[in-house]
């Protein structure tokens, strides 16, 4: 079961990372500006961002595979409307409904994997399924250049939605969750459950009331961020404009990229170095990342600029810690929601990064400064302001401190 619920998810990360691929010949067709290709970029997340705690309760309500089911079809309809969009307008509401259907699909699997795993295993099946995951974003690489040089960008919409539709159907066929008694043996149990909506509503607002709840969004609004701005959207254009790599030729770099990202999550759940160190690891990794992305920012070197992301793919996989992190820190009855305020801060981080770099790369064009120096730079600098913040707010005076937090 979870794998066909892995299998939503691996579609939703290859719908996020199109644009390392697609951002070129979506340039030339529609005339985009950077800043227009980090709006394209970001609706995705944005949409699928705000819709976290919306399906965080539909799973802690409902279940797991009925708000899957409901969702995906948005996702599929997105896709093909993408797919004919004749305007840059149409081309956004496709991207929007793809984020609204696609979701619940990672959500799902962490609530999955917390509600039938034991806690020692969560982060290692976590790793596990971003793994998996993974494969979804090996499509966005050379096999999507390939597709797109043999027909278009037209083409490798048309193809996910094909494979969207087949992970509805695995879904629909594999997935089964325990009926829900109260409404087969009542059918007035629909008032109760209505009051059980808004009650899980007015449960979110306690999670920010949790002194250390800020400092942890704050760095969820990064980490993942910086991983998929650079290889959803900036990886193609920086390697075919600064160093004039083939599309097909930058698409086996994020070929290599990807295979260390999906090795990653993996690596670092075994890892684990447990609740004492954890928060540790997890400032060290992206204070790396941000020195790798300054690295690239302030060098014009091929090797560089193909070297750093392959490295960074597999130090990647850091973020997996967070969730763990998340998990000790919340009450059990709230994991669904909790999981759902950390996945909105993650994408919500996802469309702000792609969204600035768009804004930035758009400001370097117009003053003269190096396009992926603005963007780089960009990135290191949030990456670096989401480290600090997550390292100064938990604080031992508060319930926010690591020693605190790691002891629930």
């Amino acid at each position: 079961m979870l794998v066909a619920l892995a299998s939503a998810f691996a579609l939703s990360q290859a719908f996020r990372t199109v644009g390392a691929m697609m951002a070129t010949p979506l340039s030339g067709q529609f005339g985009l500006t950077p800043q227009q290709l980090g709006t394209w970029a970001g609706t995705f997340h944005f949409t699928f961002g705000i819709m976290q705690l919306a399906m965080g309760v539909s799973i802690d309500l409902f279940g797991v595979r009925r708000t899957v089911l409901t969702a995906f079809p948005l996702a599929v309809a997105g896709a093909a409307l993408c797919a004919a969009a004749p305007t840059f307008g149409a081309l956004l509401l496709g991207q929007a409904l793809i984020g609204v259907g696609c979701a619940p699909a990672f959500l799902a699997c962490t609530v999955f994997i917390a509600r039938h795993f034991d806690a020692s295993r969560f982060t290692a099946m976590s790793g596990l399924v971003l793994s998996l995951a993974g494969l979804g974003i090996l499509f966005t690489g050379t096999p999507l250049a390939l597709l797109i040089e043999a027909a278009s960008w037209r083409a490798g919409y048309a193809v996910l939605a094909g494979f969207a539709v087949l992970s509805w159907l695995v879904i629909f066929w594999r997935v089964r969750e325990p009926a829900r008694t109260a409404e087969a043996a009542d059918p007035k149990a629909a008032p109760a459950e209505r009051q059980s909506l808004r009650k899980a509503v007015r449960e979110l607002l306690p999670l920010f009331a949790m002194p250390h709840t800020l400092g942890l969004l704050c760095f969820a609004c990064v980490s993942y961020a910086a991983f998929i701005t650079l290889r959803g959207l900036w990886l193609g254009p920086v390697l075919h404009e600064r160093h004039g790599l083939s599309l097909v030729a930058s698409g086996n770099v994020a070929l290599v990229m990807t295979i260390t990202g999906m090795i990653s999550p993996a690596l670092f759940g075994r890892l684990d170095p447990g609740a004492a160190r954890r928060a540790h690891w997890m400032m060290a990794c992206a204070a790396t990342g941000a020195l790798m992305f300054g690295a690239m920012a302030l060098t014009h070197s091929r090797a560089v600029d193909i070297g750093l992301p392959i490295v960074y793919g597999l130090l990647s996989g850091y973020g997996v810690l967070q969730y763990a992190y998340a998990r000790s820190a919340y009450p059990a009855a709230m994991t669904g929601r909790a999981m759902a305020l950390l996945n909105m801060a993650m994408f919500l981080g996802v469309s702000l990064m792609q969204w600035t770099t768009g804004v930035a790369a758009s400001w370097a064009v117009a003053n003269g400064v190096e396009t992926y120096r603005a963007v780089f730079l960009t990135i290191a600098g949030m990456l670096a302001a989401g480290t600090l913040a997550f390292r100064l707010m938990p604080r031992s005076s508060d319930a926010g401190s690591l020693s605190t937090v790691n002891k629930r």
